[in-house]
């Protein structure tokens, strides 16, 4: 398939981009489009295209146009955070062990507890995987440039170093 981008393609990713939204939602690009079908199979065309990322039903990553060759990587924790919502969530395992510095082998995998979600997923080469639980592990909300992310507390994550 061929690789460039439609004018219609470039304009609104070019609008994303200027708002630096790289995470977003159909909402967020729904005035760019006639109907819902077209902005369907605009989304789809990307998607073949590697220019964008669907996270979850309604969230998608948009590769920014500086990326080589559709080559781009996000930080995990702000991908989690970004399929999660934002809520009812608690990344735990290795990566929560890691960040707290109790262990020093960077995690490939991320084991993220939640009330709802049980899958296996990989995203920009880290495979996460979602365990439902209806019990949160104990979490603190800390941040990586600039964006949110819910963590295990330093005590539970002991358990996996």
């Amino acid at each position: 398939m061929r690789k460039s981008l439609s004018e219609k393609e470039l304009k609104f990713i070019s609008k994303l981009e200027l708002k630096k939204k790289y995470f977003f939602t159909r909402d967020d690009i729904r005035d760019n489009f006639n109907s819902v079908n077209e902005m369907n199979v605009y989304l789809h065309r990307l998607k073949k295209k590697e220019r964008i990322v669907k996270l979850n039903r309604k969230k998608y990553f948009l590769i920014p146009i500086k990326a080589v060759n559709s080559k781009w990587t996000e930080h995990p924790y702000i991908i989690i955070d970004e399929v999660m919502d934002g809520k009812d969530y608690c990344i735990a395992g290795k990566a929560a062990a890691y960040y707290h510095k109790l262990i020093e082998q960077v995690p490939a995998e991320f084991d993220v507890y939640n009330k709802r979600l049980h899958k296996k997923i990989t995203i920009f080469h880290a495979r996460i995987n979602f365990k439902k639980k209806r019990k949160l592990p104990k979490n603190e909300k800390k941040s990586i440039y600039s964006h949110s992310f819910n963590i295990a507390i330093k005590e539970e994550a002991k358990r996996w170093s």
